[in-house]
């Protein structure tokens, strides 16, 4: 009887995400029909052309980078605050929680667009450097790595912040006041106690974002400029000039790395639970 509750969801996804994945892997090992005639035999030439290429392999480290740094500074930002959120006994931590879940209830579309007018040359954020004579002339902080990366930290911190609240209030306070007791001071039991306690929300929410940063493609077509090419943005291009073969194969590449971060996740983590 179980196994029948779960059909529907099995159903479902083998219909919207094992298939069209297949096909996806199908059509990478083909060239496009533009480049070979019809009936031609599967081939790794797509792979070849995006690993032997210095342009795509650029795109495809540019992405990582993207991806590292974005998680990176969720994690240094959210941190304090899902232990903030984990630990207070507030009336206000509800206003804080709702400050946190903001970003994800508004369009990404206009979350980038608010972006724009804080970074833009004559945005709020110039407006007030020149003002405050902290700069002599507005700073290049949109339609670069910087504008994308903040836009993009702002828009998935959340997922890190609610990922680490979860974990950290599962942690017995006692743990802590045992450790205070016994001299420990905060940055000892931070060290010691809360971090080693937490790292399994700081795996799942460190995947979680990666995976969403490589993954995003509104915010950096929006707040990106010429130099900010990522994997999302490279696919879309090879798709609108009818090279979806080359475009699958791309997308191939996305899924594989997603993949390798979640075994990489589940391995260390059960070394741990098994050491």
């Amino acid at each position: 009887m179980p196994a029948l509750l779960l059909t529907p969801l099995l159903v479902f996804l083998l219909t919207f995400f094992v298939l069209p994945f297949g096909v996806m892997l199908v059509e990478s090992l083909y060239l496009s029909p533009l480049q070979s005639p019809a009936g031609s035999a599967m081939t790794f030439a797509n792979y070849a052309k995006a690993f032997g290429d210095a342009f795509y392999l650029r795109v495809l480290l540019q992405t990582v980078a993207l991806g590292v740094a974005v998680t990176a500074l969720a994690l240094v930002l959210g941190y304090p605050v899902a232990y903030f959120l984990a630990r207070t006994r507030s009336r206000r931590r509800h206003v804080l929680l709702f400050l946190v879940i903001s970003p994800l209830v508004v369009s990404i579309v206009i979350r980038s667009y608010g972006w724009m007018v804080l970074l833009g040359r004559a945005g709020t954020v110039n407006t007030l450097l020149v003002a405050l004579g902290l700069a002599e002339r507005p700073l290049p902080l949109m339609y670069n790595w910087f504008g994308v990366t903040v836009a993009l930290t702002h828009v998935l911190l959340p997922f890190m912040i609610l990922t680490l609240a979860s974990v950290i209030e599962g942690i017995p306070e006692s743990l802590e006041d045992t450790a205070a007791v016994l001299g420990a001071g905060w940055w000892s039991r931070f060290r010691h106690v809360i971090l080693p306690l937490s790292m399994e929300g700081v795996g799942a929410g460190v995947t979680l974002v990666f995976m969403l940063t490589i993954g995003s493609f509104v915010s950096i077509l929006l707040l990106g400029g010429s130099d900010t090419l990522v994997l999302p943005l490279l696919i879309y291009q090879q798709i609108s000039l009818l090279n979806n073969n080359f475009a699958a194969a791309l997308g191939m590449l996305l899924l594989v790395l997603s993949l390798a971060l979640l075994y990489a996740q589940a391995r260390v983590f059960r070394v741990r639970g098994a050491a």
